[in-house]
């Protein structure tokens, strides 16, 4: 068994193995040493060596035979595009794209702003900003000005990349006018906005500030990768935080390159050559880590999609894509497995489309729930593969080695800690409990290659909201167990345990077991306030489409289910069938904003919400209890 070794060497020989890892890479400079232990407990990674993450995920496969290889798809179902890059043709854009941003001054260490839609030139910029050691920050598209702007300020670019429009569906969404707004708002002045213009909406553009993409490339010089020391960033990529004022992850240059080629081959099983398609967003951390660079480093094939598993045109979307590429591995957040579910539960839309390239589904992003994992192995005849990490780690803390030995899948978990990840779980006190005992999941310092360095512009922040909660800890704000045989089960975020009478109770497990209903197409188990017991838990269920069962007689089941499961001591008395839930872009439902509705208090809509619109239909179906 070759994953117990490794997974032993990585904690034991961590000098050893990260070397070995990192040698797997091209370097302009190879590092002479690993890991540099700092005074927190934290680690800089192969601190001595040089390399370019541009030249990695490019120009080193056309240096060596790879150049006609395809390496990135676009295929948009709500534009009607579809386009294809070689690896030869997608240097070459990279680099002239680069000679436009070094042709506005843009240099080493300076950031650079991205705020675009799922389209090839927002890849295009990334890759760009990495081969002049521009620090891009990603921003999701559409954002509203506020949070734009309130990045702006915290990142102070030398320019903003943006595009004329996205496209939700069937809506046209245009960006401009939402990005000069963002820059009325912010203090900080940027320079330059280089617009790429998209059919559906021309952009006007404000001379001399503004550019057009397309226009500004005619007399440009290609250019060169710049040399990165292995510790200089890459990006900055903003996630919420706890008090409203968004965090900077900073993620460095040479310890990521290393982890994403790495978890490639251990995590996924791509080999050069193979496609992935990850179904997720640029704007997120898997669209930075498993859309674009990741997959380029390793020479495989990325499918850029700019679409929904549903109504794009339907819920076949996932199966059209893996059949027309010959996909090899599809990963995605369990959301959109759920809304496919939710469409077609017999999945009669998958007929006719050729999954016999496909090896392997993966999800993640938030709690793979075991009736979602269970649905989609039944219909697919595939394995579907649960792992766990955040953005702050930028890769996989616990999932199936599938690249060393490939272990059972147990649903609910998301397997074994990966190598490098000293997993442990703690009681309040900091003391790691025995298995079965739940607890907040921390991680032994150092963290491996590949996790954030720190919080830009504020590193107080960063060992406060990580380090100082468990001493020698990264603290994950997950709370879950192992098992016997070491398998990491994530019960959801720490704050989703609700005290009931003195009781410490997962919302998490009581959503497995609404889950488990037949008429249950997804669900959300928060818990409210109570005059007797402080917290108990409410239900609030969405059901399949062609459901027969009564709401009343639903909600009657439900509650005796849990009753089974858990016991009386749960006091889920209450479950409620609601047409929507709300979510973030990304899937993600938003169980504070639940709490905050059911509690009666001031709603804080945050700005990552799907559809704002649901939030008072919930509120008029909450009163109504």
């Amino acid at each position: 068994m070759r994953y117990p070794h490794e997974y032993e060497s990585s904690l034991q020989n961590r000098e050893r193995f990260w070397l070995q890892q990192a040698q797997q890479l091209h370097w302009f400079k190879a590092p002479t040493s690993a890991c540099q232990l700092q005074a927190n407990g934290t680690a800089n990674w192969f601190a001595d060596g040089e390399l370019n993450l541009a030249y990695l995920a490019l120009d080193y496969h056309v240096d060596n035979g790879r150049g006609e290889q395809t390496a990135l798809i676009y295929d948009s179902p709500v534009s009607g595009q579809k386009q294809t890059y070689t690896y030869r043709q997608l240097k070459e854009e990279v680099a002239r794209f680069a000679g436009l941003l070094k042709k506005q001054h843009v240099k080493k260490g300076d950031r650079v702003v991205i705020y675009m839609p799922m389209i090839p030139q927002a890849a295009i910029a990334m890759l760009a900003c990495a081969r002049l050691g521009a620090i891009h920050s990603v921003v999701f598209g559409g954002f509203a000005p506020h949070e734009l702007a309130v990045r702006i300020d915290d990142a102070k670019p030398k320019l903003i990349i943006t595009a004329s429009c996205g496209i939700e569906v069937s809506k046209v969404i245009p960006y401009k006018p939402l990005v000069d707004e963002a820059l009325k708002q912010a203090r900080h002045e940027t320079d330059n906005v280089i617009v790429w213009q998209r059919p559906e909406v021309i952009a006007e553009l404000q001379a001399p500030r503004d550019l057009d993409w397309a226009a500004a490339l005619g007399d440009v010089t290609p250019a060169e990768c710049t040399t990165m020391t292995a510790t200089d960033p890459l990006y900055i990529l903003y996630t919420s935080g706890t008090t409203g004022t968004p965090k900077g992850v900073v993620r460095d240059t040479g310890g990521y390159a290393v982890a994403l080629n790495y978890s490639m081959g251990l995590v996924y099983g791509i080999q050069p050559g193979e496609v992935m398609f990850t179904a997720s967003d640029v704007g997120w951390v898997v669209g930075h880590s498993y859309i674009v660079y990741g997959p380029l480093i390793r020479g495989a094939t990325t499918i850029l999609f700019e679409g929904k598993p549903v109504r794009t045109p339907d819920a076949s979307a996932f199966w059209r894509i893996c059949a027309d590429y010959q996909v090899s591995v599809l990963f995605s957040a369990p959301t959109a497995f759920r809304a496919i579910k939710k469409e077609d539960p017999t999945a009669k839309l998958m007929a006719g489309h050729d999954l016999s390239q496909l090896k392997r589904i993966y999800m993640a992003g938030e709690r793979l729930d075991p009736p979602t994992l269970e649905w989609t192995q039944a219909v697919t005849g595939k394995p579907v593969y649960d792992h766990w990490w955040q953005t702050e780690t930028g890769w996989a803390i616990a999932a199936n080695p599938v690249g060393l030995t490939e272990y059972p899948i147990k649903p609910g978990s998301a397997t074994l800690p990966v190598p490098g990840y000293d997993v442990q779980i703690l009681n309040p006190e900091g003391e790691p409990v025995e298995p079965n005992q739940q607890g907040a999941v921390a991680i032994k310092l150092p963290l491996p290659p590949g996790c954030l360095t720190t919080i830009w512009g504020n590193q107080e922040r960063f060992e406060k909201g990580y380090l100082t909660e468990y001493p020698g800890y990264y603290s994950s704000g997950d709370g879950g167990y192992k098992d016997d045989d070491g398998y990491v089960f994530i019960m959801g975020r720490t704050d989703d345990v609700i005290n009931v009478a003195g009781h410490r109770l997962s919302t998490g497990e009581m959503e497995e077991i609404l889950a488990m209903d037949e008429a249950v197409a997804e669900c959300a188990v928060i818990g409210i306030q109570d005059e007797l017991r402080g917290q108990v838990p409410l239900g609030l269920v969405i059901t399949k489409d062609g459901t027969t069962v009564s709401d009343e007689d639903l909600a009657a089941r439900l509650v005796q289910r849990v009753r089974n499961d858990i016991g009386a001591v749960a006091c889920l008395r209450e479950v409620l069938v609601v047409p929507r839930l709300p979510k973030t872009r990304s899937g993600k439902i938003l169980r504070r904003v639940l709490r905050q509705l059911a509690d009666g208090e001031q709603v804080v809509v945050p700005s990552t919400i799907d559809d704002p619109s649901c939030i008072d239909e919930l509120a008029s179906r909450l009163s109504e209890r």
